[in-house]
């Protein structure tokens, strides 16, 4: 398996990895952290889908997406803080003045999980971040001190995977997701 991570431009593959699997269904898309809690509520099905496809003609690369061969298999929301909700979210502390980029939401596919994906897109969400002229990357992940977390709430990733990135902790939070501290973890660009 060789995992190549790109830019996400490709509507239908961003749909792939964060779409529900029934238009219809008002759910996920990723969209909780970068458009206003008000307007991420309104969106009703394929509304959301098509605040995505906008989201891509406005802003370009929306995060990254790992393809094995031309299959899409994992994704990253990517995007500097100014344009998410960590902007003005109280209980994710600013650090200094920088111009951070947040890298906050994991997927990978059923069927490619435990094969390094997870790695990847980080790694691939570096470069990207890097290529547009961020000077820091901070992810918000979950402290969990090696011990398991509900599959539903890993999209954050982990302290240890961010480690293995080059990722330094840089502040605690007052946030907390299925029952573990989120912690803030920087790396300078």
């Amino acid at each position: 398996m060789s995992i190549v991570v790109r830019p996400a431009t490709v509507y239908e593959d961003v749909a792939t990895m964060v779409g529900p699997k029934n238009p219809a269904s008002s759910v996920c898309f990723c969209l909780s952290y970068r458009i206003p809690s008000k307007e991420n509520i309104a969106l009703k099905g394929p509304q959301r889908g098509e605040r995505v496809r906008r989201l891509i003609d406005e802003e370009g690369p929306i995060g990254v997406l790992a393809y094995d061969g031309d299959e899409v298999v994992g994704w990253a929301g990517v995007a500097p803080r100014t344009r998410t909700h960590f902007a003005t979210f109280r209980k994710i502390p600013h650090v200094d003045d920088q111009d951070a980029w947040s890298v906050w939401c994991f997927r990978v596919r059923p069927g490619h999980r435990k094969k390094g994906i997870m790695h990847a897109l980080v790694d691939g969400a570096v470069e990207f971040a890097r290529d547009q002229g961020a000077p820091v990357l901070e992810g918000y992940p979950v402290d969990n001190g090696g011990e398991k977390v509900d599959l539903t709430m890993a999209y954050v990733g982990t302290r240890r995977l961010f480690e293995q990135a080059g990722f330094v902790k840089a502040a605690d939070t007052g946030s907390v997701l299925s029952g573990f501290p989120r912690v803030l973890m920087r790396l300078e660009l």
